[in-house]
């Protein structure tokens, strides 16, 4: 039997095994925030890889935003070595899942299989993905035991909340130096036809502004922070809006409507904190003397981040020359330039032509409208033949009753393992 038939068929064999992975992995609740169950889904993945061949290190992130002793970060990064010396293809995915929020007509981690689709948290976005990169791997190995250079798999924390806990706290450490790795796929659920070159921009700020408490029967008697936050939010809606709609990208960003600079308010806060849930207690009359929102400020590769952020103060300088008593605090919270990688780069032309004999299409490419774990590989490892691409469509990430169909994951795993074939079998 040829080589590369073959090693569609070990796909093909392995669509049950495919599966039961994706499911025992949505059947781990590695909720984040605060952390849950990252040394289980590590200690998982690291069982069934060692039993493939691979040497297993779990990480965990010492130090990294979140880490302590109840939720520590976890990370597992396994690696076989061929037969002789090339090239190593990486596939990195973050085991991390969002809350699961409310509308769901399942269990959120019950993995249903219900015909051609996988029910769960983290089903599409992105255990769906980390699955079928290791069905790749193992039908690769299978087919092509001698092969050159060098597989890693990883399951890395904490992409959903920016990723210092896994691939950043990695790459500082020098595992995506590209000494070491020279080819990355990240099996993001972007649509099993697309190649993502890159992402956005992004800039998330904590903006307070500040009152003077009082009862709430003499509100005169304070000066409410909430009513100041009010008029910074009236000033973001008929300023800053209609300003950031004029701004377009020649990005090929999905969807449409991420070809402009967009502003997410994330949360806002405001006079006294929340009760306890479940509490029956009332609130005590007080004027509030702090409010803060969340700024969450997605911008493209064409703006400045300097500029970015001025807009921002703009609003709050406009708003301070005509509110008397008003006065703000903003503080970073981070920051993230846009990336992109070429067409030209090995991985994105070795991912196009397999894509197109698996598919009988040509590839599109595409840029995220939200950051992932390629900033870090681009800006902290220094390592630009990167990109996203795997099975999931990007629209149901973070969506009540997530899914991935089991077809589109079988068919990413092979398009991986045809990248293989094609940089690790010379």
């Amino acid at each position: 039997m040829q080589t590369e038939p073959r090693l569609m068929q070990e796909i093909d064999q392995r669509r049950s095994d495919l599966v039961a992975l994706t499911q025992g992995l949505i059947r781990i609740p590695t909720l984040n925030p605060p952390g849950q169950q990252y040394r289980e889904i590590c200690d998982y993945l690291g069982a069934r890889l060692e039993r493939s061949g691979f040497a297993v290190e779990l990480l965990r992130a010492h130090g990294s935003p979140g880490d302590s002793d109840r939720f520590p970060r976890w990370n597992m990064v396994a690696r076989r070595n061929g037969a002789r010396p090339g090239d190593c293809v990486h596939f990195n995915s973050h085991h991390d899942v969002v809350e699961v929020g409310h509308g769901w007509t399942r269990d959120p981690f019950g993995g249903a299989m219900e015909g051609d689709r996988i029910y769960g948290r983290g089903a599409c976005d992105m255990k769906g993905g980390l699955a079928a990169s290791v069905i790749a791997a193992e039908a690769f190995i299978a087919a092509y035991p001698d092969h050159a250079g060098a597989i890693e798999i990883s399951a890395t924390a904490d992409e959903e909340s920016g990723g210092f806990g896994g691939v950043a706290w990695l790459a500082e450490r020098g595992y995506f130096n590209p000494e070491r790795v020279q080819h990355v796929i990240i099996p993001e659920p972007l649509h099993k036809d697309r190649i993502c070159l890159g992402h956005r921009g992004v800039w998330w700020a904590e903006v307070e502004t500040h009152g003077r408490i009082a009862h709430g029967s003499m509100p005169f008697l304070g000066d409410s922070a909430i009513r100041h936050m009010g008029a910074v939010l009236a000033e973001i809606e008929e300023r800053l809006y209609p300003l950031l709609a004029t701004k377009r990208t020649q990005m090929p960003v999905v969807p449409e409507g991420a070809k402009q600079s967009t502003l997410n308010i994330n949360s806002i806060h405001g006079g006294e904190a929340e009760p306890e849930p479940g509490s029956t207690a009332l609130p005590a009359p007080c004027v509030a003397d702090r409010c803060r929102i969340i700024l969450d400020r997605r911008f493209l590769i064409e703006e400045d981040i300097a500029q970015v952020k001025q807009e921002i103060t703009d609003v709050l300088d406009r708003v301070k020359a005509r509110r008397p008593g008003f006065s703000y605090d903003i503080r970073d919270l981070f920051e993230v330039q846009p990336t992109m990688a070429s067409p030209d780069a090995p991985i994105v032309r070795s991912t196009a032509a397999a894509i197109e004999r698996v598919l009988a299409k040509t590839a599109d490419y595409v840029v995220s409208p939200g950051t992932y774990d390629q900033k870090h590989i681009d800006r902290i490892g220094r390592l630009k033949n990167c990109i996203a691409y795997g099975p999931g469509l990007l629209h149901l990430a973070h969506q009540p009753d997530e899914w991935v169909g089991i077809q589109d994951m079988q068919d990413s795993a092979k398009v991986m393992a045809l990248v293989l074939a094609d940089l690790l079998s010379a």
